[in-house]
């Protein structure tokens, strides 16, 4: 009888490719997919670590998944893994946390799931580590993953696909975690990529999203980001495509004149401002000022007609003064994104940012995030109506 894999995804639309990966490797070593955690012989957790809250959500379920699906006589605890983000960033830690989580595994490993799977289900498998470890396998060791793991053909839904065309990143933004978590920016081959797009096409998918931590930096050889764009529209019968998620530091006006050019390209833009302060943004390690920043705005609004902007923000940075975040309050109302991501600030291990005082206690993060959000909130209103 086939065993049944439990698979739960938390964070970005990274992590849910990465699900998918993961659900293809296993599916073609002939496991099945349970519905819930009740009917299923292996769970896997795939977490974000982005923000503490997201890690919250994670050790929660864990802990609830703990108490609920306890052995007996009768019934054998599932094999618990936990994969992705948190599992870079805390390694075999998460052991000590979460006694009952049996094997951890690093974006970059996950091709080794099956195989752990295997090992793990072996009767009286046992390593000499010591008590706390007996039974446990890590892996948060690996640096490049195999091209062939995104070609399994397994996807979530039937007419859109995400398709991944780098890895890491190389910016160290000076709150963010991912540098250290999915390691430097890799860039797919463009082949690849394209060889990837046509897989799905063939199997009926006509919409794809482009996924990198920093699509514009995305070089392959000969091939830039803006190249492999319109290579991406000369796919047959591909209908439209869309990207995530840039950088302003590493768009040029030349990226919105393609966009108006080609007809398969959503007209969307999801363009992380982060701050409005110069001051903020300087810490943050950003790259660009405020000025820049509503200059490659400007331009997009002028180039791409009609075109669709989102971005993301952070509240309460450390030094963030009531200045600062008017700063950013006034330019959300400048600039009346059509969509925003409003977080309040949370320092993440290893990121440089968690060596500065966080000096912005929490009721006045929540203060600026309702008055931020609020704000957004109206606007998105009044552009829905448009």
């Amino acid at each position: 009888m086939s065993k049944k894999v439990f698979i739960r995804t938390f964070g970005c639309q990274m992590n849910v490719r990465d699900s998918e990966v993961i659900s293809g490797l296993l599916k073609a070593q002939g496991y099945k997919f349970a519905t819930d955690l009740d009917g299923a012989d292996i769970i896997i957790f795939n977490t974000c670590s982005v923000r503490q809250h997201a890690e919250d959500k994670v050790w929660s379920e864990i802990g609830r998944v703990s108490k609920h699906l306890k052995p007996s006589a009768k019934y054998q605890k599932p094999l618990i893994g936990v994969a992705g983000c948190m599992a870079q960033n805390y390694k075999e830690d998460i052991f000590k946390r979460a006694p009952d989580v049996d094997f951890i595994v690093g974006p970059a490993d996950i091709h080794k799931i099956p195989e752990i799977i295997k090992k793990l289900s072996v009767a009286g498998f046992q390593l000499s580590t010591g008590k706390l470890f007996e039974s446990k396998i890590w892996e948060t060791e690996g640096q490049i993953r195999p091209e062939e793991i995104y070609h399994t053909g397994f996807r979530q839904e039937k007419d859109h696909c995400y398709i991944v065309i780098s890895e890491g990143c190389s910016n160290y933004c000076s709150y963010c975690v991912v540098p250290y978590v999915r390691g430097q920016l890799r860039n797919r081959n463009s082949k690849d990529i394209l060889h990837e797009i046509e897989e799905a096409v063939t199997k009926g998918i006509h919409s794809i999203t482009l996924l990198g931590q920093n699509v514009n930096a995305y070089k392959n050889e000969d091939v830039d980001f803006i190249n492999l764009i319109r290579l991406v529209d000369t796919v047959k019968g591909l209908k439209e495509f869309s990207f995530i998620t840039s950088h302003p530091k590493d768009i040029s006006p030349e990226l919105f004149k393609i966009m108006a050019q080609l007809d398969k390209i959503k007209k969307y833009l999801h363009l992380p401002v982060q701050s409005g302060s110069d001051r903020i943004l300087k810490l943050m390690n950003r790259g660009y000022a405020r000025k820049y920043y509503l200059d490659l705005v400007g331009n997009y609004r002028r180039i791409v007609k009609g075109g669709c902007l989102s971005t993301d923000i952070i509240v309460g940075f450390p030094g963030e003064s009531e200045e600062d975040f008017m700063d950013t309050y006034n330019l959300v109302n400048e600039v009346k994104f059509d969509s925003a991501y409003i977080f309040k600030y949370s320092a993440r291990p290893h990121a440089q940012a968690q060596g500065m005082f966080d000096d912005v206690n929490r009721a006045e993060k929540e203060r600026r995030h309702k008055l931020i959000l609020d704000l957004q909130k109206e606007i998105s209103k009044k552009c829905s109506k448009k």
